[in-house]
């Protein structure tokens, strides 16, 4: 028989990753419009395949999609409490755990959706980012053999990444602080009053699951005694 809770989950996050594809689309069609796939490229050749694995491992290890919670589990569809606030500082504190570490790429998703909804209606901040990536190709055209020498002083690829990156820090922290901020308060709101009040203790046993691998070898002599003890005798 099948589960109809499991179903409504399954449709509930095929839609919701279908509404989030087609977001992130329509930012990346921007963005590959403006060379910064380009940009990307350029700035990747230059980074050492060491520090390449350990990130690719990283973010595979932190966005797994099977961490994604469907709607149905977030919202606690279906379930006869899912939200309530608990008292009790000695149950709360296990709950907020329980919650950041369930729920804990539904609220890094949340607070992405918030900033590029923000992003996307603030036409200056997308000029100033399309900006900010020519510079950055101007930089690293410029520094392809090593080194450039501006005004007979000879800069090396090193220091002009470290200024380019120091002055990207600067620039990005003028152009997008409000941006930032108010999407970070948003989010922190929304995620903070989830995760106080959303009880999820029926989804506790999920983190807990051991997978089970290799081959099961069984004595067939072990087998039959263990199946069919011996009878013991009355004396």
């Amino acid at each position: 028989m099948n589960n109809p809770t499991s179903g409504d989950s399954t449709v509930g996050s095929g839609a919701t990753m279908a509404v989030l594809g087609g977001l992130i689309g329509s930012v990346k069609e921007k963005w590959n419009a403006a060379g910064g796939r380009d940009l990307v490229s350029n700035v990747s050749s230059h980074i050492p395949q060491g520090t390449k694995d350990y990130i690719s491992q990283a973010q595979s290890k932190a966005f797994n999609k099977d961490h994604f919670r469907s709607p149905t589990v977030f919202f606690g569809f279906g379930e006869e409490r899912p939200f309530y606030f608990e008292r009790s500082p000695a149950l709360l504190v296990p709950r907020l755990q329980h919650n950041i570490k369930f729920f804990y790429l539904n609220y890094m998703i949340l607070t992405a959706v918030f900033f590029v909804l923000t992003l996307v209606v603030s036409p200056s901040a997308i000029i100033g980012i399309v900006l900010l990536g020519f510079a950055w190709g101007a930089v690293i055209k410029s520094t392809q053999g090593g080194s450039v020498t501006v005004k007979g002083v000879t800069i090396t690829q090193k220091q002009a990444s470290i200024g380019m990156s120091a002055l990207s820090a600067v620039f990005l922290f003028y152009l997008l602080s409000h941006i930032f901020w108010w999407t970070l308060g948003t989010s922190g709101i929304f995620t903070t009053a989830h995760a106080v009040t959303r009880d999820a203790s029926m989804h506790k046993d999920e983190g807990d699951k051991i997978e089970m691998t290799g081959d099961l070898t069984i004595n067939a002599e072990e087998d039959a005694a263990f199946l069919n003890p011996a009878e013991v005798s009355p004396v």
